[in-house]
């Protein structure tokens, strides 16, 4: 017996030091809620106010000027496995109102981290605590000069790790003006037309899949320049031949990390015109064209956990959550928030960005480009990820599409499923190289209300083929998986509809607000949404009525506050685990309860006077 674990022990040690040969990965997913939204970068000022709104997740040791040591320390984390304490942070998202000038923040539905485990001669190691990596540059208002193509090798030309993903059920217009330089309007993937550089100038209305934010991050650290010098610290790896990416000598790869979070933008939808060039987001940062988008990482992790992890999962799109041997166990629930650090107002209705950021870039809503340069701050957030280079951008990006099969994924969010498509050499760019196949990424969990968290390209190397080889890509189809004394009063609505599901009946069409209507559970984490599965979840957990939304998202409670009964034409969204059914729309939701009424509770005033007022469904 010693001999045979013995033996065992030596195997399992060769098979770490021989590197990977195919790329395993597992999608973090996050609790309901952001951890807090702030002007605050510990990276980028530590201990001070930063220049602009970040929202931020993770471990609860968070603040101006945590270190490694305060994460550890955090008495809870937003992050599903209990054991990462790191934090994730990125700027926040406002919407500029065309008529008024005036500036409103943009919720975050879901975000996720993806851990990429991927071929390589190099042994994967965990975050050493403390390490911290930015990917991104706040102060670019210029496209890359690789273009729109992703671009993670260095070898390979300049880098390109941060886009924009705009699913749309129509490619037609385009998302991206067509033919754009960059300098007026962002510029469109010409291999992919669901991604792009800079803000896409359409409303993205895929199946529950709005505007996404995508930063990949550098996987090689250079302990000669330290755990906080964000500037040089890091780098990307190169093309080692035979699918594989090595670190430079000297540094320790560690997971390469990609962040993607989904913005509410069809809320405003009907309120700017689409397709004329101009949009009315922008970052926090003063950032009217979507160049600057960055993130930021600070390690929290039980490097035990994680380099477990890396060894022995492969969870994919079911999540991290899945891996096998989870010590310390999950996180449930979403209770791990902290104060804001700065006491400022960031959200609403606002006449200028938190910070006082001017608007820099394409003139508002894309206009002449003549606008003055964006702000300098004493620590600007400037990745040093990028090696200077030709131009030749050469890794093909992942394609998105707007299809809405039923959803596979274990979450209520989207799944990216890969499928080879040949492509002719001549179509992009010469150096365009071909992404090898591998596990899909998949979906997000869920988080966030009003002001916290609710969140592809996802490429891989290959060996170049000749000119004349037909070259693969793979497809990332994205499919969802967002003093007067008025007395509040409770009166009951009722709706025609005879639909029975689980045990509750049909209530009907009801509008949702961005502070939540159904306040007891929101965004269940349940999977592939359906209505059967949300009734089933509300009732088992003593609610009065389940409530599905935007086609994957389940919100439990016990009456509907400031909301209003809309007609049944509103909700209109197919469920994504069951294309059957309707699970609500955009900020509407399809209500059930035990009996087909839901209570709804207007909360203007001070004085708590309900007034029961019942009406009874009919049955004809």
């Amino acid at each position: 017996m010693k001999l045979a674990a013995a033996t065992a022990l030596a195997a399992l040690a060769g098979a770490a030091s021989a590197g990977k040969d195919r790329r395993t990965f597992a999608v973090l997913h996050f609790n309901n809620k952001m951890l807090t939204r702030a002007r605050a970068d510990p990276i980028v000022s530590p201990g001070k106010v930063a220049s602009h709104v970040h929202n931020i997740l993770g471990g609860s040791g968070f603040s101006l000027g945590s270190k490694g040591q305060d994460l550890t320390n955090s008495k809870c984390s937003t992050a599903m496995i209990k054991g990462d304490n790191s934090n994730y942070w990125y700027p926040s998202l406002y919407f500029k109102d065309p008529k008024t000038g005036k500036l409103e923040d943009v919720e975050v539905f879901y975000t996720n981290a993806y851990y990429f485990f991927e071929p390589t001669n190099d042994d994967i190691k965990a975050f050493p605590l403390g390490l911290n990596i930015v990917s991104g540059d706040a102060t670019v208002r210029t496209p890359p000069a690789g273009g729109a193509i992703t671009n993670l090798d260095p070898s390979k030309g300049p880098i390109n790790a941060v886009k924009w993903t705009c699913p749309r059920s129509n490619f037609n217009p385009p998302s991206w003006p067509a033919n754009s330089d960059g300098t007026m309007a962002g510029i469109g993937d010409p291999g992919n037309k669901g991604e792009g550089v800079g803000f896409p100038d359409m409303n993205c209305d895929g199946y529950a899949s709005p505007l996404r934010a995508d930063v990949h991050f550098p996987s090689c650290y250079n302990p000669q320049a330290g755990l906080t010098d964000y500037k040089k610290n890091m780098v990307f790896p190169s093309d080692a031949g035979n699918g594989k990416k090595d670190c430079p000598k000297g540094y320790i790869h560690v997971p390469h990390l990609f962040i993607e979070v989904y913005w509410n933008t069809p809320l405003f939808k009907d309120r700017w015109e689409q397709g004329k060039g101009k949009q009315p987001f922008v970052l926090s940062n003063g950032d009217a064209t979507g160049y600057g988008l960055h993130a930021d990482f600070m390690a929290g992790w039980d490097e035990k956990l994680l380099q477990h992890i890396i060894d022995t999962c492969d969870a994919g799109t079911s999540g991290m959550d899945k891996c096998p041997g989870l010590s310390n166990g999950l996180n449930n629930g979403d209770k791990c928030t902290i104060q804001s650090p700065v006491n400022e107002v960031i959200s609403g209705v606002m006449d200028s960005l938190p910070g006082n950021n001017p608007i820099t870039g394409w003139s508002y809503g894309g206009g002449d480009g003549s606008n003055p340069p964006p702000p300098k701050s004493n620590d600007p957030t400037t990745s040093a990820t990028q090696p200077e280079a030709s131009n030749k951008p050469t890794e093909a990006p992942g394609k998105s599409s707007t299809k809405a099969p039923p959803a596979k994924s274990a979450t209520d969010q989207p799944t990216k499923v890969p499928t080879k498509v040949p492509t002719e050499s001549a179509q992009p760019p010469s150096s365009y190289d071909p992404v090898s196949s591998g596990p899909a990424p998949s979906g997000p969990a869920p988080s966030g209300t009003t002001t916290s968290a609710t969140g592809s390209s996802l490429p891989t190397g290959s060996a170049k083929p000749s000119s004349c080889t037909p070259k693969v890509v793979t497809v990332w189809e994205t499919v969802t998986v967002t003093g007067a004394m008025p007395a509040p009063t409770t009166r009951a609505v009722s709706n025609n509809s005879t639909d029975s599901v689980g045990g509750f009946k049909y209530a009907g069409c009801f509008k949702d607000t961005r502070d939540r209507v159904l306040k007891g559970e929101i965004r269940a984490n349940l999977g592939a949404m359906s209505n059967e599965k949300c009734v089933s979840h509300c009732k088992s957990a003593g609610f009065a009525l389940a409530g599905t939304e935007f086609g994957g998202q389940c919100y439990c409670g016990n009456e509907l506050v400031g909301s209003e009964h809309l007609d049944d034409s509103k909700c209109n969204m197919a469920c994504e685990g069951d294309a059957s059914g309707i699970c609500g729309g955009g900020l509407t939701l399809s209500v059930y309860s035990k009996d087909g009424e839901a209570s709804l509770k207007d909360t203007k005033g001070r004085r708590h006077v309900h007034d029961h007022l019942k009406r009874h469904r009919s049955h004809h």
